[in-house]
C-alpha cells in the first residue's frame, strides 16, 4: 500500500451520490465527512444529493437533525465538507416530489442541477461513491 494518497501527483475526482435523507438520519453525516475528508487530500469532490437526500439541503432540516442522538448536527457536517472545498450539487427533478422550491435551498448548495448534470459527472470522475 501506497504511504501517500496521492503518490502519483495526479488530480483525483470524486463523485458522492446521496440519496439518503431525514428518513435515515443515522447515513446522513458519513457522505459529507467524507467528502470533508477527500477534498482536505487534495481530491476534487462533488456531492450530488437526489432523491430523499434533497431534504437536506432544505432550510431548517439539516440544522435540526443529527446522525445520532446528541451528536453534531448534519448542517455542520455540511459546512464542513464546503469549507474543505465539496462541491455540493442538489438534483432540480427531485425537488417536486418533496415540495420544495429551488428558493427555499440552504445557502451551501452550489449547483441545481439536472440528471443530465449527474449523468456527466458519473463518466467524468475517477471515484463515485454512493450513500
Amino acid at each position: 500500500m501506497s504511504s501517500h494518497y496521492l503518490e502519483d501527483d495526479e488530480e483525483k475526482t470524486v463523485v458522492i451520490v446521496m440519496t439518503s435523507g431525514p428518513s435515515t438520519a443515522h447515513r446522513c453525516a458519513t457522505p459529507f465527512y467524507l467528502g470533508s475528508l477527500l477534498s482536505s487530500m487534495d481530491a476534487e469532490v462533488k456531492i450530488f444529493c437526489t432523491m430523499e437526500a434533497v431534504k437536506l439541503m432544505e432550510k431548517g432540516v439539516a440544522e435540526n437533525m443529527a446522525a445520532m442522538e446528541g451528536g453534531k448536527r448534519i448542517i455542520e457536517f455540511i459546512r464542513d465538507a464546503k469549507n474543505a472545498g465539496a462541491e455540493l450539487y442538489v438534483c432540480r427533478p427531485a425537488l417536486p416530489g418533496y415540495a420544495m422550491e429551488e428558493t427555499g435551498l440552504i445557502d451551501e448548495v452550489d449547483h441545481v442541477a439536472s440528471a443530465g448534470d449527474l449523468a456527466d459527472l458519473i463518466l467524468s470522475v475517477d471515484r463515485l461513491l454512493f450513500f
